[in-house]
């Protein structure tokens, strides 16, 4: 303890010192000595402040340098290592978006490896040598897929809303559903979107009910489009009315209006037969008539993240053209990663088996409790559980970013109750594993579902849930 009148600080090592020693130059070697300075003033800092708010308690001089040569250390990791780097789902939201959504099918994976290697074929016509469409070969896929007679593809629905609606009605009016005006991720609205394209919006019907009179009596001579929004993030139930695609159709193509149908998700395959709600999906939308068809890339059809954007051949082209569409544009890697997903599409039965979303959806419960019960009992035996309960329970999973809302899949759920430490503090830890584990909190217990586990990840989870736990 510092004598009366002399600084609690008085014992941290100077940056000189610290970057002297033995141990830390070891473990730094081959760093650049920018990082290592930044990483030695950046601990020093933050125990000086430590120190200075109470929050440690007071220590000899070899005590705290060791605490600044640790904080050391993990600083120099974090500026070296990547931080896109593999990660392990356990929290059961099969497309979680802080995660990376989608995970790419492992013949994707192989393909882009093995055709990005290097120089690869994105622009250039092998037949004239001269340049052409980027997305020709996408636009043929999805001709195959959905019957549609042109199709492109942007970095996301968000940009593929934006450039359609920019394209069709900048200026003029868009009519929209009031119970379809919905939020997407992150705080992007609909309505904002819209207006950002330089459409105006025109709001018809009340949040639960829309009737084709509504959009009957709301076009103008202004009206350029009549726009259906699948709002696949939440449900609306009880007392509601919405007017069909096929009935949009008519009162759209009855005054010479552009129909645009944002479907969200992005269903290529009818999920209903595998007890999900019946989702709309791409076939049926460019079969009902829509002019205009926009939707996410990654969530139900499984690929890298972007947005589609099919339907009438005139418009497609129209949409190519917008100054806006050099702007949001796919570059080799999304390119490559859709186009090797959609050709899994053209054999629905290797679709299903091989896209890991698709495959995650359609897990069976038996399966899900016998993998839950094999990751209790592993950790029970190494011990584990002699420094909190380990049990299985009940429990759900979800689809996540706004696909399949409100329809919780069934799965069993490992669930930790640590006595040493918080459920936070051990899914703290188990974050901070390599990889990290990332899993849910829930009445102070940290619940592992093994439904997003991919192959080869059980070991590595167990390993890990051992190893927090242990270190309590």
């Amino acid at each position: 303890m510092p004598p009366r009148n002399e600084s609690p600080t008085r014992s941290i090592p100077s940056v000189d010192s610290l970057l002297q020693d033995s141990e830390l130059r070891a473990v730094t070697e081959g760093v650049p000595r920018a990082i290592v300075v930044g990483a030695v003033r950046g601990a020093a800092d933050e125990v000086r402040k430590a120190i200075l708010e109470g929050t440690v308690e007071e220590a000899g001089e070899e005590a705290i340098r060791a605490a600044i040569l640790q904080r050391v250390q993990e600083r120099v990791r974090a500026a070296m290592g990547p931080h896109f780097r593999k990660a392990i789902n356990a929290t059961g939201i099969i497309l979680h978006t802080g995660l990376g959504r989608a995970v790419l099918a492992p013949s994707v994976l192989r393909r882009i490896q093995e055709e990005l290697s290097g120089y690869s074929l994105v622009q250039l016509d092998v037949e004239t040598g001269k340049r052409s469409r980027r997305d020709e070969r996408i636009e043929w896929l999805l001709q195959q897929l959905t019957g549609a007679e042109a199709a492109t593809v942007v970095n996301n629905n968000a940009a593929a809303t934006l450039i359609v609606l920019n394209t069709v009605a900048a200026g003029k009016e868009v009519i929209v559903s009031r119970g379809q005006l919905v939020e997407i991720g992150g705080s992007f609205r609909l309505p904002e979107v819209m207006a950002a394209s330089g459409a105006r919006l025109v709001e018809v019907g009340t949040t639960n009910r829309t009737h084709p009179k509504d959009y009957e009596n709301a076009i103008t001579e202004n009206t350029a489009a009549v726009m259906r929004v699948h709002p696949s993030n939440y449900v609306i139930s009880g007392f509601t009315a919405e007017v069909s695609l096929e009935e949009l159709e008519k009162i759209a193509h009855a005054r010479s209006l552009v129909l645009i149908d944002d479907v969200g998700a992005g269903a290529l395959i009818d999920l209903s037969r595998f007890g999900f709600r019946r989702e709309p999906t791409l076939p049926e939308s460019v079969r009902a008539g829509a002019d205009l068809v926009t939707c996410s890339a990654d969530k139900l059809i499984g690929a890298s993240q972007g947005g589609l954007i099919l339907g009438k051949a005139g418009l497609v082209n129209a949409v190519r053209k917008n100054p806006l569409a050099r702007a949001v544009r796919v570059g080799k890697l999304t390119l490559a990663a859709l186009e090797a997903t959609l050709t899994l599409f053209l054999d629905e039965a290797a679709a299903l088996n091989e896209v890991p979303i698709l495959r995650m959806l359609r897990r069976e419960l038996s399966g899900i409790a016998e993998q839950a019960e094999r990751i209790a009992r592993a950790v029970r035996q190494r011990g584990a559980d002699r420094l909190g309960s380990v049990e299985t329970i009940d429990g759900f999973s979800q689809m996540g970013s706004g696909s399949l809302p409100g329809q919780d899949l069934p799965t069993r759920l490992v669930a930790l109750s640590p006595t040493r430490m918080s459920a936070e503090e051990l899914a703290l830890r188990l974050r901070k594993r390599t990889p990290p584990v990332f899993a849910r909190i829930q009445e102070n217990r940290v619940l592992i579902d093994p439904r997003t586990l991919l192959e080869g990840e059980e070991e590595a989870l167990t390993a890990a849930i051992v190893e927090a736990l242990r270190t309590g």
